[in-house]
């Protein structure tokens, strides 16, 4: 119960503010509107009108779960205007992404540590690369793929595993390296090779990284799947439906894409967490 009221206290507060700037935000367009029709508003006739404006600057938080109500439990999930259809569009890049990015990473950390060439070469390059812009080279990414005959899921996933292959690749780098001296020391006393020292010790002792380093990664992918479907006309995705509305003043609909996002990056977050618990634990670690 003590964990639950301050979050309450916080979710509330955020409500609090979140109405009063649609009042804000949209007051103008009713006021201009009662101006238009010679007639005045009382301070509770505008409140309601910034509240229930069909295209507002910032919609109100009931306007935003009714709509992520009528396009996801009250449509068809197979309905192109469902945010479940989207959703499952954006997932599967997302995973497939991740997927790339987690394999990608986990080689380059295991080639950093146990190779200096690549230590000194290869690292320096992988954080170069994340000081480019995503919004910059996510068009290219796809303007070239689609030139050789590659388009769908596959160059949206490049994009995700783009951003997500960095956060695994610095965990698994730290979490490779996190085994005292004092272990090391004691698998050479044991004859232990290279490989039995990786399997036995560097590998289990960097599961917390890894996993912290995956929350991330997840995350990442999922934003880099959306960016993939901004700037490219696409027509399926929460992407493409947050470009859709921002096209046809649907303010409504893009801040619903925009949460249906973060609640799927909250669930995909979670279930690594789950996971991490489970496999900490019956490694004998604390979770």
């Amino acid at each position: 119960m003590n964990k639950i009221v301050p979050i309450l206290v916080v979710v509330l507060a955020i409500f609090v503010l979140w109405y009063g700037a649609a009042v804000k935000m949209n007051a103008q367009w009713a006021l201009d509107q009662a101006a238009r029709a010679d007639t005045t508003l009382s301070f509770g006739e505008l409140v309601a009108d910034t509240w229930s404006q069909e295209r507002p600057v910032l919609p109100a938080p009931h306007q935003v779960v009714k709509e992520l109500w009528d396009s996801t439990v009250a449509m068809n999930p197979t309905s192109k205007r469902s945010l479940v259809y989207h959703g499952w569009i954006t997932l599967s890049a997302t995973l497939l992404g991740f997927v790339f990015g987690t394999a990608l990473g986990i080689l380059l950390a295991v080639g950093i540590v146990h190779n200096r060439a690549m230590d000194m070469g290869v690292m320096p390059w992988a954080i170069a690369s994340q000081t480019i812009p995503i919004l910059a080279i996510a068009p290219m990414i796809i303007v070239v793929l689609a030139s050789v005959g590659v388009t769908g899921l596959v160059p949206k996933a490049i994009i995700s595993a783009y951003l997500s292959f960095f956060p695994v690749v610095v965990g698994m780098v730290k979490g490779l390296r996190s085994p005292a001296a004092f272990d090391l020391d004691l698998m050479k006393t044991y004859s232990a090779s290279r490989s039995q020292t990786f399997w036995k010790l560097r590998l289990p002792a960097s599961m917390p990284y890894l996993f912290a380093s995956l929350k991330v990664g997840i995350a990442a992918a999922l934003v880099g799947t959306i960016v993939g479907e901004l700037p490219t006309g696409a027509i399926r995705g929460l992407g493409a439906r947050m470009l859709s509305g921002s096209y046809y003043g649907q303010t409504v609909q893009i801040w619903s894409a925009l949460f249906a996002a973060a609640i799927l990056a909250a669930v995909l977050v979670g279930i690594i967490g789950a996971i991490q618990t489970r496999t900490l634990r019956r490694m004998g670690m604390n979770a």
